[in-house]
């Protein structure tokens, strides 16, 4: 087992005050801390005694990532996991599937767009899909939300300006509502500048009255009236407002989770949870962002399919996934337990003071403090102590 120093993403939306509660720290931090990446992503690698996991792994793959892993996904590791901290929203974006990812970074190559640049959107070959976990009440938009309630949303708001685009939804198939919504979608984020401000004003004029008449309307449209009216305190006049009409707002408990496959539009607004997705790090970005926005890429991986509820149960603490490159499962750690895992393995504390042990070796671990444990570690691994882990593994 090794100790893993993860690297630190200060983004703007992040915050001063969640990482370093979880730490412990007496004071917030300097500037917004946003991510804490542990991994081996080549753009942030996390650390063991200086040197890049990445580095590491790379000299000895079989040993780092095991015989099965390799076969199925060469040398490198296959997730990556984050600590999420967000006081701001996030960008609203959607991530592209595999194949999408390999035909744009490949194109993007060829076109000789430097890796790091601004505007690149594919700074890799992989997919992103991911799953987050909440620490705190953690808020988020994901996926679009059922086309009957948008309407219902719609004529409650009662906003002339939003009515004349109501009827480009109301078809009866899901063929036809994922057209439909693709065609609003689209249509807002075309539309003249000018005209979206008129009516994003007309919009927040009209949910900053929904969302203090909390006995006239359903506990979801008067929350998602608070978003929208939130959203434009942010982002002034931004697409990005109009996308919180169109998708499910969700308000998670600690332990609670989401899981976002490829195309799944999203953006979370506030609260620190522990993120896992697929290594990579490609974003299609609609707007909420300062950062570079292509729109006609981002329409291109968008998956127009509403999502029920995009919230993912666990079984005792275990979230299962579709997808085989990461698995998560949250250990509550009192008095002494034991997790049989094989293959490689990242643990990373999140409450109080656990002793991780192996066949030879024990490790003491405090809030925001992380092990990376090879596969060719033993399967066995004791915790004592009392705190909360998450283990995450291929």
């Amino acid at each position: 087992m090794l100790f893993l120093s993860p690297r630190t993403q200060a983004y703007p939306w992040g915050s001063k005050t969640l990482i370093a509660g979880l730490r412990g720290d007496s004071h917030p931090s300097n500037c917004p801390e946003a991510e804490l990446w542990y991994g081996a992503h080549p753009a942030l690698p996390s650390l063991v005694d200086g040197v890049g996991l990445d580095a590491i792994i790379a000299q000895d793959p079989q040993y780092h990532l095991g015989a099965k892993v390799t076969a199925r996904h060469g040398s490198r590791l296959p997730f990556l996991l984050k600590i999420l901290a967000a006081d701001e929203p996030l960008s609203l974006q959607a991530h592209p599937s595999r194949e999408q990812a390999m035909e744009g970074f490949e194109r993007e190559n060829s076109l000789g767009i430097d890796i790091r640049a601004p505007h690149r959107n594919y700074r890799d070959d992989n997919h992103k899909p991911e799953l987050i976990v909440a620490l705190s009440r953690f808020h988020a938009m994901a996926g679009f939300r059922p086309v009957d309630d948008t309407l219902a949303l719609f004529e409650a708001l009662d906003c002339p300006e939003l009515s004349r685009y109501s009827s480009m939804l109301g078809g009866e198939d899901d063929t036809t509502q994922e057209a439909e919504l693709r065609g609003l979608f689209t249509t807002w984020i075309t539309i003249p500048v000018a005209v979206r401000k008129q009516l994003i004003d007309a919009i927040v004029a009209r949910a900053k009255v929904m969302a203090t008449s909390v006995d006239m309307y359903p506990e979801w449209m008067v929350l998602t009236a608070s978003n929208v009216v939130d959203l434009h305190r942010h982002y002034p006049g931004d697409v990005g407002v109009l996308g919180g009409l169109l998708l499910n707002y969700i308000i998670l408990e600690p332990g609670e989770a989401i899981y976002l496959d490829a195309g799944n539009l999203h953006a979370y607004c506030r609260g620190l949870g522990v993120e896992i997705m697929a290594n990579s790090d490609n974003v299609l970005r609609g707007g909420l962002t300062s950062k570079h926005v292509d729109v006609p890429e981002l329409v291109k991986v968008l998956k127009f399919e509403p999502l029920d509820d995009p919230r993912l149960e666990s079984n005792h603490g275990h979230f299962t996934v579709p997808i085989d490159e990461f698995d998560l499962r949250i250990v509550d750690v009192d008095g002494a337990s034991q997790v049989e895992s094989s293959g490689p393995r990242i643990v990373l504390c999140t409450s109080g003071q656990v002793d991780v042990r192996n066949s030879n070796q024990c490790e003491t671990l405090h809030p925001s403090q992380a092990l990376w444990v090879p596969a060719g570690d033993s399967e066995r691994l004791d915790f004592v102590g009392k705190g909360q882990l998450f283990l995450a593994r291929v």
